[in-house]
């Protein structure tokens, strides 16, 4: 039997700034780690690259000036409503800056108890207290504070009601209120904040009778005074850079996954698979936040890593189809069960208890937890085994 499974591993590279060439990175870094581990790369391996150094490589960033520039040539002087923005400095603020820099006022829209990424202004527990029917009630700041006097963040400190209030360029009110129509009271001119209900909440607008909505991926789609933009996710995915621009979401990565699949497959003679990954989509089970500020986990990744994984449920088939067997005979019908299993196990009893994911999203899930976030200095990951089962030997 092989006794070793799926194995994730940080590949340390050079800092990586603007206009490296992040292919040659990569491959050089992937080859002196398979190296200095004594690493035998074999078909399906798979080598991620966190989407930060993708968009750092690509010098794709935008300052709040051009920002603003773009927001005032969309908006004009109107009063816009800013609804649904997450709570978070690295994610939000400077787009936030730059957004109120290119108006003239701004009404800010939270939801409530937490954003849609689950950072939390009160706790659940206090809103059913309270009383108060998060479905239909809308509330003024003030009116808000009343009911509910402290909204500091758990982890961070922050009251984001009165930040994201003191930080806008603009004269800004908040408001709060979960349904998006609640905007319109206010001004028919709309900014989408949310991420991943964007879509949604801009039909509910504009079939109340919105003028003007964009939602955050419909800014800064093209350059503005030579910055930066991405075509498809446009301010989603973005995060502070310096302490006047935002590192955007990185643009055009197919390119990059398959020239460093074709380097690395030329000198290992295997076929290595490559993404690039940015939020893995985890839940923080004490504060109960989403990691999945990110449109997308893997903006770009190649054809072998599509799809969702047809395991069988090796726990469920011993207790049950497998119950009366024991030791050698016992492994011998798994491994013979999971040669010979269907194509497509969708709906299938075997499969109950599976991850019901796509690939790239577990891989990136995978990829994150291992790189992390701070100073650990593997913006590569090196997943082996990932795509072996039971009956591999």
């Amino acid at each position: 039997m092989k006794y070793s499974g799926t194995i994730s591993r940080g590949v340390r590279t050079p800092i990586i700034k603007e206009g490296d060439d992040l292919a040659a990175i990569v491959v050089d870094s992937v080859c002196k780690c398979v190296e200095e581990a004594h690493l035998e790369l074999n078909d399906k391996d798979v080598v991620a690259i966190t989407e930060a150094v993708v968009g750092i490589s690509q010098g794709n960033y935008a300052t709040a000036d051009q920002i603003a520039k773009d927001v005032k040539n969309k908006f004009g002087d109107a009063t816009v409503g800013l609804i649904f923005p997450i709570m978070s400095r690295n994610r939000f603020s400077m787009v936030l800056r730059g957004i109120t820099r290119g108006l003239k006022k701004v009404i800010i829209q939270f939801s409530y108890p937490g954003d849609e990424v689950g950072n939390k202004l009160i706790s659940v527990d206090d809103l059913y207290d309270s009383g108060v029917n998060p479905y239909k009630d809308a509330f003024t700041l003030d009116e808000f504070k009343k009911i509910f006097p402290n909204t500091i963040h758990e982890f961070t400190g922050v009251d984001y009601l009165s930040f994201y209030k003191e930080i806008a360029e603009c004269e800004c009110e908040v408001i709060l209120a979960n349904d998006p129509r609640a905007i319109l009271k206010y001004t028919d001119n709309v900014i989408v904040a949310s991420i991943h209900d964007r879509k949604l909440n801009k039909k509910r607008l504009l079939s109340a009778g919105a003028k003007k909505v964009y939602c955050l991926d419909e800014l800064m789609t093209s350059p503005v005074d030579g910055s930066g933009y991405n075509d498809k996710y446009g301010l989603l995915g973005s995060n502070l850079a310096t302490d006047n621009s935002v590192k955007l979401f990185p643009i055009h990565c197919d390119e990059l996954v398959l020239d460093i699949q074709s380097r690395l497959n030329k000198i290992f003679h295997k076929n290595i698979e490559v993404m690039v990954y940015g939020d893995g989509a985890f839940k923080d089970p004490q504060g109960g936040i989403w990691e999945l500020a990110d449109p997308v986990v893997s903006p770009a990744h190649t054809s072998g890593l599509l799809g969702t994984p047809n395991e069988l449920k090796l726990k469920y088939i011993s207790d049950n189809v497998l119950k009366d067997l024991h030791g050698d005979e016992l492994k011998e019908a798994m491994i013979k069960m999971i040669k010979e299993k269907d194509a497509n196990l969708k709906g299938k009893m075997v499969t109950q208890g599976t991850t019901p994911r796509q690939i790239t999203d577990l891989l990136g899930s995978l990829s994150d937890l291992t790189s992390g976030s701070g100073d650990k200095g593997t913006p590569v990951v090196l997943i082996q085994n990932y795509f072996s089962n039971y009956s591999n030997q």
